[in-house]
């Protein structure tokens, strides 16, 4: 008994030592922490059993789905009868299901409908619906935690979240229909999200009326051709780096896109609107490092780029590049500025409020970000020689901007006539010295062309 217990105890002692390493090792890594060559962990609690009577009644008297999966084989094609089928289903083998949207799997409102615990398969077309609404069991329409995976032409409705991707890497998660359950927003399930999931690609879904689109430590990820729709984040990246946001339509959220704790990362293409309420944003940066914003249509937004200590890194940049801000409350929002955003040939226009700092550490900001090239609708010089450029630099001056911004509850009197008549008299005759927010020393005179279609 004795060589037993020491070796029962030396057992627990290892688990300890590498469970503590490994939780350092990644604190270190911060957001760069790569999981994709780590080992497959059980990161998932336990799902609870529920007794068919547990189960709304809709789904008694159904074939349970599970039966035709145990019956397959490993790398066979499974195409089931049309029909509705009650969940839940566990696949922990290879496998091909067609449902050619004619197969709907029903779990009654309990647990979640169905779990892929297998790489190198294929889910298409099929309705999965009625999952319990848990959040400490992640209930969901679907659990994927394999790798090499299609998930195509699914329709996921009434689950708290749509589908779940944890350690899962190198899927295609495409042409998928997704909507949370009908609840209030912050506690409804996120439409997809992928945990420690890299090199995916995420295109042409449809997640509505659902709280977030997460990627939080996942890496090279792309999201092409998405359409949003009245959820909170459109997509919420954290401590992800060097994902692609392309093409994608974003509207009536409370915020487009949201970079947190990250580095690197591509967002071109997009039209982002309508993000409006007290938090909306377009785009928003938190702490985040070397991005690349360009040719994105954000219009009609709350606040159409909110910056907060970005670039956190030093000697990192965050490159904004011919994006059209349009009918925006506030174009640009820096917090905490600490320089080295770079803005050039962007539209600056119909906005309430250009660019703006919420906090700055000195009142010549200009050596600090670079602003170039940009049009302004409400520059106020010439082009005597005809070059597109106008004559004169571009300055940015904060008048009566300055008391909603220093006194954020005044912001309800901002386009009021006495805060029009206060902003014209202090720039007739200045009774305070004007705080410069920028300078475009090469600012166009002619509007380009849209980029993108609204």
């Amino acid at each position: 008994m004795r060589p037993l217990k020491t070796l029962t105890k030396a057992g627990v002692a290892t688990a300890l030592i590498l469970a503590f390493s490994n939780g350092f090792s990644e604190q270190e890594r911060g957001s760069g922490a790569d999981m994709s060559n780590a080992p497959r962990v059980a990161i998932d609690r336990p799902k609870a059993t529920f007794m068919l009577s547990e189960r709304h009644k809709r789904v008694h008297g159904l074939k349970p789905f599970q039966a035709l999966v145990d019956k397959a084989e490993a790398g066979s094609v499974l195409r089931p009868p049309p029909g509705t089928y009650a969940g839940p289903v566990v696949i922990d083998k290879p496998l091909i299901i067609e449902g050619n949207d004619q197969v709907t799997i029903d779990s009654g409102d309990k647990g979640t409908v169905m779990v892929l615990n297998a790489s190198n398969s294929t889910l298409r077309g099929l309705h999965l619906t009625g999952s319990g609404d848990s959040h400490d069991t992640d209930d969901s329409c679907l659990d994927v935690r394999g790798h090499n995976n299609v998930v195509e032409n699914i329709k996921a409705d009434n689950c708290l979240f749509g589908l779940d991707f944890k350690q899962s890497n190198n899927n295609l998660i495409r042409g998928n229909e997704i909507r949370s359950k009908e609840l209030d927003l912050g506690v409804r399930g996120d439409g997809l999200r992928l945990w420690y999931s890299n090199d995916n690609i995420v295109e042409k879904n449809k997640i509505i009326d659902s709280r977030d689109m997460v990627a939080w430590y996942s890496h090279r990820n792309t999201f092409r051709d998405n359409l949003g729709r009245r959820s909170r984040y459109s997509i919420h990246f954290m401590f992800a780096n060097d994902n692609v946001v392309e093409r994608n339509q974003f509207y009536d959220n409370a915020v487009g896109i949201y970079f947190m704790y990250t580095e690197g990362g591509k967002v071109r293409h997009n039209i982002i609107s309508h993000s409006t309420g007290a938090t909306g944003m377009g785009i928003g940066f938190k702490e985040a490092s070397g991005a690349i914003i360009e040719y994105n249509e954000i219009i009609y937004c709350g606040i159409g780029i909110g910056s907060d200590l970005s670039p956190f890194q030093p000697d990192s940049t965050i490159e904004m590049r011919g994006n059209r801000f349009a009918y925006n409350g506030i174009g640009i929002l820096f917090n905490s500025e600490t320089g080295g955003n770079n803005m050039v040939d962007n539209i600056f226009e119909g906005n309430l409020t250009q660019v703006t700092y919420g906090g700055r550490g000195d009142n010549n900001n200009s050596p600090r970000n670079t602003w170039l090239g940009n049009y302004w609708d409400d520059y106020q010089g010439f082009d005597r020689n005809s070059d597109d450029v106008g004559d004169q630099p571009h300055d940015l001056y904060s008048y009566t901007d300055q008391i909603w911004i220093e006194l954020p509850i005044a912001r309800f009197f901002r386009n009021s006539p006495v805060m029009e008549l206060l902003d014209f008299l202090e720039r007739l005759a200045p009774f305070s010295t004007p705080d410069l927010i920028l300078r475009d020393e090469k600012p166009r005179f002619v509007q380009p062309e849209r980029v993108a279609q609204s």
